[in-house]
């Protein structure tokens, strides 16, 4: 009995670390498909439509109801103390460094990524992969790659919307609907603001794009070799959820880390 059970925990380790690094390698791989001619740019512009373009929608509302929530909370808060000037600077400071990162990375990757983990684990499923490498073309530059820099191209273009959507949603909610000085909100914004923030934003929406498309991508791409996936349609369908929990939990995680890196 006390052999089998560190036998099954030997098992899961090995698996884990053989899971790593084919990820690790996956990741790898389609990095260095970008440098590989001739580039797919037609593919590329494919991607950002489908991975960008088609998200904004999603983005903007989702934005426009954070900051106009964030201006209400933070209006009630702030009045507390007498300091409702300061609604301006707590909503910019707010999205640009946490929430236009992080929503905008668990909305695209609800939206774009499970759809890009499907068409990749669905390709493999029905051989499409391996014809691909039978006509000895690299499916990481034919497949992957442009979603890979697309994906790094979006989500950054996506995070700027969001917070500029949601500074505005934040005005109408505070200035609009609660009566702050339009004033006040904007310059109390100008002048708590600094490139720090900025950066920090920027640093979060690459490295959260980096993890959506490698996740879910490479999931899609070793569809039959995960564990308890299934085979067909379940596997794919297991696979997808599993990337999209996976690389949400991965964003919050390192917006952890970057946090505590760079405050």
């Amino acid at each position: 009995m006390v052999i089998r059970y560190f036998e099954k925990i030997g098992n899961n380790t090995l698996y884990h670390l053989e899971d790593l690094g084919r990820m690790a390698g996956f990741l790898a791989q389609s990095f260095i498909g970008a440098f590989k001619r001739p580039f797919r740019f037609s593919a590329f512009i494919r991607q950002i439509r489908i991975i960008g373009a088609d998200s904004f929608w999603v983005i903007f509302f989702t934005a426009a109801f954070t900051g106009m929530v964030l201006g209400l909370q933070g209006y009630y808060t702030l009045r507390k103390f007498g300091s409702e000037g300061a609604l301006g600077s707590a909503v910019a400071l707010t999205l640009i460094r946490e929430l236009g990162p992080v929503l905008t990375g668990l909305m695209v990757t609800g939206r774009a990524g499970s759809a890009m983990c499907a068409e990749i684990g669905i390709m493999r499923n029905t051989e499409q992969i391996d014809a691909l490498e039978c006509m000895a073309i690299d499916p990481f530059r034919y497949l992957v790659t442009p979603k890979f820099l697309a994906t790094l191209v979006s989500i950054p273009i996506l995070s700027l919307i969001f917070i500029v959507v949601g500074i505005f949603g934040g005005y109408v909610a505070g200035c609009g609907l609660l009566g702050v000085n339009p004033g006040a909100y904007f310059s109390g914004m100008a002048q708590s603001v600094v490139n720090q923030d900025i950066n920090m934003g920027i640093v979060k929406s690459l490295v959260f794009a980096v993890l959506i498309v490698w996740i879910c991508a490479g999931r899609g791409y070793f569809v039959n070799s995960i564990r308890g996936a299934g085979f067909g349609a379940e596997g794919v369908s297991h696979v997808t959820t599993q990337a999209v929990v996976l690389s949400s939990i991965s964003i919050l995680v390192w917006d952890y880390l970057i946090t505590a890196i760079m405050l």
